[in-house]
């Protein structure tokens, strides 16, 4: 406890808002892509102490937002087999598809189950060796290297009802793409859970090729108004750059045996977002040596074709172009007991924190 106190403590966050308030002229909008800073923005309810020309936007940092409804689908599909156990994070169980849930599916009978940890779904694959285990991979940076963990420990142990089906993501190429295609961000918040893994040098492209700063941040109060603090200087010097505002977490080279894991077994292709599209070689697929363990490609079943929520502004929503106020589902149709769109699932969906802490307060 007294280390997160550091950190709210009221007169460092008092220091850091009067500094940011000398700023009070400057214009700025500044992107959160990571969807535990999104929670901790609203929860610390971190606008409430910036100057009015300073924006805070959220991007596409949800894991569980930025899986695409064919994905979805393709899950249920599985599911819907009847003989396969579906292992799956809780988010996911409620993300809508293209006409059902994971969660319908096992309402319905599928053998759908929850669990926190890929280790999990290897004992589920141990204890019931006669029935194939489907594990939903998904996340960025931060839980793929788990991922190939497990793969590797599934290999090791010759575990041949154990498989994956692959929604992994990196970041650094929906950070490009939001910055090439006329989004007006001046800053990036950038994700200090991925940062820990990846470090500082596959953020270096964003200010020399886009001229927008990068500051990787951490998730207390003092830790977010910090990194503003830093991008704020950013735009008034005119010098964009990566700076590290969470180094007591990230090093400059970041985790390079969980990179290295990371890239034995999987392999970058082009891959869908919800909200951006196809991005170029952001999604990560299991390499041709452990081809056995891809659900994709080892489980024939017929997928629906992917139909997006009717009225759901979920993409626009991630890509910073469009709030949850501005949806006309948000708070009526759309809410945490019924969600349409993936952002209102999550507990890192900027749908639900918005709903949350405005219900809150």
């Amino acid at each position: 406890m007294k280390y997160i106190s550091e950190y709210r403590d009221r007169q460092v966050i008092d220091r850091l808002a009067g500094q940011i308030a000398s700023f009070r002229d400057t214009k700025a909008v500044f992107m959160e892509v990571c969807g535990t800073h999104t929670m901790s923005i609203h929860r610390f309810d971190i606008p409430s102490l910036l100057p009015a020309g300073l924006r805070l936007l959220s991007g596409p940092g949800c894991p569980v937002c930025v899986t695409p409804v064919g994905y979805m689908d393709h899950a249920i599909a599985l599911a819907r087999q009847g003989k396969h156990i579906i292992a799956t994070f809780g988010d996911l169980v409620r993300v809508p598809g293209s006409t059902s849930t994971l969660e319908k599916a096992r309402a319905e009978g599928a053998d759908v189950r929850t669990v926190y940890s890929i280790t999990e779904a290897l004992e589920l694959a141990r204890t019931h060796p006669g029935r194939k285990v489907i594990f939903l991979a998904i996340g960025f940076e931060t839980t793929a290297p788990a991922t190939a963990a497990g793969v590797l420990q599934a290999q090791k142990e010759q575990l041949r009802n154990f498989c994956i089906l692959s929604a992994h993501k990196v970041m650094p190429p929906a950070l490009e793409m939001l910055a090439s295609e006329g989004v007006k961000i001046d800053g990036y918040l950038c994700p200090g859970h991925v940062s820990v893994i990846t470090g500082e040098e596959i953020y270096r492209f964003i200010p020399r090729k886009y001229g927008v700063g990068c500051v990787i941040a951490g998730f207390e109060p003092a830790d977010i108004l910090l990194a503003i603090l830093l991008l704020l200087k950013q735009v008034t010097d005119g010098k964009p750059r990566v700076e590290n505002a969470y180094k007591r977490a990230v090093r400059k080279e970041g985790n390079p045996k969980a990179r290295e894991m990371m890239e034995s077994v999987f392999r970058p292709v082009d891959t869908e977002w919800r909200g951006l599209g196809m991005v170029k070689k952001s999604g990560l697929v299991l390499r041709e040596e452990f081809a056995s363990m891809d659900a994709a490609g080892q489980i024939r079943v017929m997928v629906e074709p992917p139909v997006e929520p009717q009225g759901c502004i979920c993409g626009q929503i991630l890509k910073g172009i469009a709030a949850p106020s501005d949806c006309p589902l948000f708070g009526k149709m759309c809410h945490p007991g019924n969600p349409v769109g993936a952002c209102m699932v999550s507990s890192e969906g900027t749908c639900q924190n918005a709903f949350k802490f405005q219900s809150d307060g």
